[in-house]
């Protein structure tokens, strides 16, 4: 019952960032940039900050598969709550894209709208895998770098983690958003790909977060320059 519980506020989550993010995206896109890819950039970042203190005291607020792999990489979670865990966040995901769908393409097929609807798809500016690719990575180590040295590390400020990987996504989704999507999160890539059918980039949308989380994991577990004091501590909060 207690990992159902868990897997529930992950699934939350995961819902609320791309229902959000990605919704921001779908919105700017039916009301002529209204909301600006600056408005898309801190809906995100905000979406993050908001719902690890609402549920990073049950979960340890993932809200991405990369993540969760990263933590059981550094053994700071359990590897039998792994696939749980990212199966909830894989769901919300595509739950909130599905409902994009169901609610927002009518409005994109009126007569004085008459566009596409975009669902938040990530894809890299110049169409390169490697692009995409090389900027996932990047992005991820470094959140992934602040996400674990506020969760495990004591000398962290831990009330101030909300604020700290909040503004991360915030300012990494500035600047790499237009390049490539800054989706630094597999489950968040996977819903709009799902409902849209736009599949040409996802590996790269697997392949770099992934492996740019388990480095800034693996990194932060090196310059920590002392041993673990608590292996139970298992997420943002």
């Amino acid at each position: 019952m207690n990992l159902l519980k868990k897997c529930i506020a992950e699934g939350l989550g995961t819902f609320m960032i791309v229902f959000g993010g990605c919704g921001a995206v779908a919105i700017d896109g039916l009301s002529g940039e209204a909301i600006t890819h600056y408005g898309i950039a801190t809906a995100f970042g905000l979406i993050v900050m908001t719902m690890i203190y609402a549920t990073g005291h049950i979960s340890g607020a993932h809200f991405n598969p990369a993540v969760t792999l990263a933590f059981a990489l550094t053994r700071h979670f359990p590897k039998k709550e792994i696939l749980p865990y990212i199966f909830a966040q894989c769901g919300g995901a595509i739950l909130a894209s599905s409902l994009h769908k169901l609610t927002l393409s009518s409005i994109a097929r009126l007569p004085e709208i008459n566009t596409t609807l975009n669902y938040g798809v990530t894809q890299p500016m110049d169409g390169r895998f490697l692009t995409a690719v090389i900027w996932e990575f990047l992005l991820t180590f470094f959140l992934m770098l602040v996400i674990i040295a506020v969760a495990t590390d004591y000398r962290a400020v831990g009330q101030a983690a909300g604020l700290a990987i909040g503004g991360t996504v915030w300012f990494e989704a500035m600047f790499a958003g237009p390049l490539c999507g800054a989706s630094m999160n597999p489950a968040r890539s996977l819903g709009p790909a799902l409902v849209s059918g736009q599949w040409d980039h996802f590996i790269a949308y697997l392949i770099g977060p992934t492996l740019g989380a388990a480095a800034g994991a693996w990194v932060y577990e090196f310059i920590r320059c002392h041993p673990k004091e608590n292996n139970e501590v298992k997420g943002c909060c």
